[in-house]
């Protein structure tokens, strides 16, 4: 893995964010209108059959999942397979991405290998710092009560149910293309009242986390100088 200078690292990081997903007409997945519509991967079979895709890729374009929303621990090898599978499509016109996704593909080698010191590195990866990589690598003990990008929602949490006591991952957040407006007095209070947020007090639901989402908002990258209920 090669570590990056600090324009690199905050390029790389503007690029690899939550995808905003834009309502529109369009849907036909093309390049020249930025698959508008499409919220995930589009493969385009009238150049090749799904059969080609791996199993992994396949599950995106069915799910209709961008790239940015894999599963995969960052770094690892099914991480790194699965965007070098999707450059390499991409460029052949096989499969269309969203604008993300695009982003990603076109201005970044992510997925990309070469040769430093004579080993074969990883390109555009950026080195998570040692406290974020034991507790990616930490599945049994993972962060409690810390809130992260991505998952099956816009974010997710591991939480401890005080009852059972198991660890539960919990997901939140609006996946239908609306973006937060923490920043937006009349929009918080609508919100607040509308999901009864002074009542949400379990910390095992959605809703709890929903509430209380400008509270978080350094730890998810939103701007906000608000940190109490919507």
């Amino acid at each position: 893995m090669l570590y990056l200078n600090n324009m690199d690292k905050s390029r790389l990081k503007h690029l690899i964010k939550e995808v905003y997903l834009k309502k529109d007409t369009c849907n036909c997945g093309c390049h020249s209108c930025d698959n508008v519509g499409n919220p995930g991967v589009v493969l385009n079979e009238s150049i090749a059959p799904k059969e080609i895709l791996s199993e992994n890729l396949q599950y995106h374009v069915d799910k209709q999942l961008p790239l940015t929303e894999n599963t995969f621990r960052y770094g690892s090898e099914a991480f790194l397979n699965l965007w070098a599978e999707a450059r390499s499509l991409y460029l052949r016109e096989i499969i269309h991405v969203n604008e993300d996704d695009k982003q990603i593909l076109e201005e970044t080698d992510l997925g990309n290998f070469g040769m430093y010191e004579n080993q074969r590195v990883a390109l555009d990866l950026l080195l998570l710092e040692n406290e974020e990589l034991e507790e990616a690598e930490d599945k049994k003990n993972p962060p409690l009560g810390k809130p992260k990008r991505g998952g099956s929602k816009k974010f997710y949490v591991y939480v401890k149910n005080p009852k059972t006591k198991k660890i539960k991952k919990v997901s939140f957040g609006d996946t239908t293309g609306l973006s937060a407006k923490i920043n937006n007095p009349e929009a918080r209070r609508a919100f607040a009242a509308r999901h009864d947020c002074k009542n949400k007090t379990d910390k095992t639901k959605a809703s709890y986390w929903s509430c209380r989402l400008p509270r978080y908002a350094k730890l998810l990258g939103l701007k906000s100088s608000f940190s109490g209920f919507w």
